[in-house]
Order: C-alpha cells, then sequence, then structure tokens
C-alpha cells in the first residue's frame, strides 16, 4: 500500500489549539510511517471563537467539528481529526468516520496548584469544568461542591486555575496527560461511578464518503484502533439514539470483555437527582443494537422525561 501512496500528500484538518495538534501531529505520524506525505490545515471552529458563552448556550451540535466538515466538503482538506467525545451524534449524510485511534485511559481527573487538595465527599471546593455532565454528576456525589465554567483550551483554563478563579480543574485524563500536566493531578475519579462521555480519550478521524476508496482503506489501516472502534460504536449508538449532544449530561462505556463488549450507559437530570444507568453485554457484532437497546431501556425508565426537563429549563 505505502508505494502507491508515496506522492499522496493527506491534508489533516484540525483546530489550533495545543492539544489538539498534539492529535493531528500524531495522526500525521501514523500517516508518514504508512508511506503518506501530511500536511496540518488549521482551522478555527465556533467552539474556538465563543468563550463567553457555555457549550449549552452555543449549542452544542458541532461546536467544535462544523467548520472542519465544510473543509471536508470543499475538498481542501483530505481528513479532519477530532477528539471522539467532540463529535455530534449523527453524521452528516455526506460524510464519514473512517477510523478511532487507540483509546487513552477514559476517566476524569481533578488538577491543582495546591498538592495537599483533597477531595472528600463534604468538600465545598470550587471546581471549574465545562461539561454538564462533570456538573451533574459532581452535584450528585459531591452536593457540597460549587462548579464555575471554565471554557477555553486547556492553557487558558490552567491559567483560570493559576489565579485561583477556582480550586481545582476538573479534566479528561486524556488530555492532561498528552499535554504533561499529570504533575497537577490531585484526584482520579472512578469511571464506574463518573462514567465518562461517549468516546472520551480517543480520537476520531473523519473524511468526505466520496474520498477514493483505496485512499479510505489506507487511511483506516494506518489510524483505526479495532478494539476502540467496536467500543465506540456501541457508545454512538447509544448517544445517537438519546439524542444526546455535547450539552446534554449522558454518558457511555464500552469495553471488550472475553465473551464480546460490555457497555455502561446513562443519564443525570443538571441537578444530579436523578440518575438512570444499566449495562448490557452481549457478542461483539451487536455492539450497535445493543448501543441502541441500552439507550431505549433508559428512555423508557424516565430517561425520556429527563431530557424533557432538560430542554424545557434550556427553552429548547
Amino acid at each position: 500500500m505505502a508505494e502507491n501512496m508515496q506522492d499522496t500528500t493527506i491534508r489533516i484538518g484540525t483546530r489550533g489549539s495545543k492539544l489538539a495538534l498534539w492529535q493531528a501531529e500524531t495522526v500525521a505520524e501514523k500517516l508518514q510511517a504508512a508511506g503518506f506525505q501530511t500536511e496540518l490545515v488549521i482551522i478555527s471552529t465556533k467552539g474556538d471563537q465563543v468563550l463567553d458563552k457555555s457549550l449549552a448556550k452555543i449549542g452544542s451540535k458541532g461546536v467544535f467539528t462544523e467548520e472542519l466538515e465544510v473543509s471536508l466538503r470543499e475538498g481542501l482538506v483530505e481528513i479532519a481529526v477530532h477528539s471522539a467525545k467532540d463529535v455530534q451524534s449523527t453524521i452528516p449524510a455526506d460524510l464519514e468516520l473512517v477510523a478511532f485511534m487507540e483509546r487513552e485511559q477514559v476517566n476524569d481527573v481533578l488538577l491543582s496548584f495546591d498538592p495537599n487538595f483533597k477531595l472528600e465527599r463534604e468538600s465545598n471546593a470550587i471546581i471549574g469544568t465545562s461539561s454538564t455532565r462533570r456538573r451533574a454528576q459532581l452535584k450528585k456525589f459531591y452536593p457540597n461542591i460549587t462548579t464555575a465554567e471554565s471554557r477555553g483550551n486547556l492553557q487558558t483554563r490552567l491559567r483560570k486555575l493559576e489565579e485561583k478563579q477556582f480550586d481545582a480543574l476538573m479534566l479528561a485524563y486524556a488530555g492532561v496527560k498528552r499535554m504533561g500536566y499529570e504533575d497537577l493531578i490531585v484526584h482520579h475519579f472512578s469511571e464506574d461511578e463518573f462514567v465518562p462521555a461517549t468516546g472520551q480519550g480517543s480520537v476520531a478521524i473523519e473524511c468526505a464518503k466520496s474520498l477514493e476508496p483505496e485512499l479510505k482503506k489506507g487511511l483506516k489501516q494506518a489510524l483505526n484502533h479495532t478494539e476502540t472502534h467496536v467500543s465506540l460504536l456501541a457508545e454512538r449508538a447509544f448517544l445517537r439514539t438519546m439524542e444526546g449532544g455535547c450539552s446534554i449530561p449522558t454518558f457511555a462505556l464500552a469495553r471488550l470483555t472475553d465473551n464480546g463488549i460490555c457497555i455502561t450507559g446513562g443519564i443525570i437530570s443538571l441537578d444530579g437527582q436523578a440518575l438512570l444507568r444499566e449495562t448490557l453485554e452481549g457478542p461483539t457484532v451487536t455492539a450497535e443494537e445493543m448501543g441502541e437497546e441500552l439507550a431505549n431501556i433508559i428512555l423508557g425508565q424516565g430517561g425520556d422525561e429527563i431530557l424533557k426537563s432538560i430542554r424545557a429549563e434550556r427553552g429548547e
């Protein structure tokens, strides 16, 4: 495959933050190892430009992906690189997700410049987060915690932390590790209690459906991690059926087991009072069907009412 690809330059669309560039450069390295030439194309998204509003207020659909998708359509780039958790639940019909890269550890962590910071059930600290899921989970398990909005890239959030706008910052471990801030971690949240967002820890590669089939095949061979791909098929089917975006506090985590695949998913109300979660196990070939089934179980248990109340509260 590599010999035929030596003259093929893959233009990689990416956001311009340090973490996004880390992801894009990792993609470029893998493609170069497979014989491709690469070029990074930095594209600013609405989520990068509007930092004075929460994700829920600016609309969660495609907030970090829409401009990258326009570039795919217009043929300005061959692929777009996204944090998998930022990709909307339904992909436009003319585009497709061609690969999911190997997943990092999936849990959430707390960062603080105070090495003695301890999170306990009775803690009344101020924690920075821009995630509705994390806010709701904190309200559920740490009811005395106050949360503060912390939009912006990782370095911007760390500056706010240093300025003592909050006592600690809640983030995905994956981004913290990739940016080299592990020494600031003061608490690891259990992924069993704080089930992460769909796709957390993985990088998704999107392309136009019209991209040449042999090229798509080469991209998938170079970038796709099969175990992660199967897990994310289940998680994204759950998210799609729940009709949840970045601003809806749903969560899902699928893992491969000796017997197939196991997926845990659910939804939590904005005030943290109502929490629904279930787990299903089955063969890997039914990954997507299991994600859909799990979502329908949650919706049938009252998840639809939680969704309605969230949308009513936001005036949607």
